[in-house]
């Protein structure tokens, strides 16, 4: 009996501390940076549909650093010069194309119709977006290291857990913020202020851009 009471509750401190890690997450991925500000534009720009397949996107490439910092890559990551220069090169350059994507078509004439957009792009630009920022992996990693503990300590299903909040609740989160951005007065004041809100989400893209770069030094 005393063994049952106990492991009862070990199970409730596990969740609670589930609970508190999900909390943590979630002001985490609201936290502004290349992927809210690209998912951002796009809801506005291209609809909801675009705008949930770019959170699906940016869910995606956080399964791959949720699996990284979990397992404990995320260290060797960030003891290598020479993997962390290379991925920030590689984010820098991936977050300034977009930068430049951006301001061209800001000044691009009106045709009096949407472009067309492609189904996958705006998945892909998601998946690109996060995967290419090298300092996910290391933000995860701070933020799950008081979380980890022992693995002797913690239930079998704890690890998975852990990745399961960070890549679901990112998958949600990020596609209810696309669906709520299509609300008509959010949508309408961004039609009039279009080229001038596309010029200032290049404008700060090439800022992260060059942050990711100078952080090199």
């Amino acid at each position: 009996m005393d063994g049952s009471l106990a492991n009862e509750d070990v199970a409730m401190d596990g969740l609670i501390e589930l609970a508190a890690f999900a909390g943590i997450m979630a002001l985490a991925q609201f936290s502004p940076g290349p992927d809210m500000l690209l998912l951002t534009r796009t809801a506005l720009a291209e609809g909801r549909a675009a705008g949930v397949r770019m959170a699906l996107g940016i869910a995606s490439g956080l399964a791959l650093h949720a699996t990284l910092a979990v397992g404990g890559v995320s260290l060797a990551v960030r003891q290598s010069a020479g993997v962390r220069t290379a991925l920030a090169w590689l984010g820098a350059a991936y977050l300034g194309w977009l930068a430049w994507r951006l301001a061209r078509e800001a000044f691009a004439p009106a045709s009096g119709r949407a472009p067309a957009v492609r189904p996958g792009h705006a998945y892909l630009r998601g998946l690109m977006c996060n995967l290419l920022n090298p300092k996910v992996v290391v933000a995860l990693a701070a933020i799950l290291v008081p979380f980890l503990g022992d693995p002797g300590q913690r239930p079998a299903w704890w690890r998975p857990a852990l990745w399961a909040v960070i890549v679901g609740q990112a998958a949600l989160l990020w596609s209810l913020w696309a669906c709520l951005l299509q609300v008509d007065r959010l949508r309408r004041a961004y039609e009039r202020a279009k080229r001038g809100i596309d010029l200032l989400f290049a404008a700060v893209l090439a800022g992260l851009a060059l942050w990711l770069v100078v952080g090199l030094g």
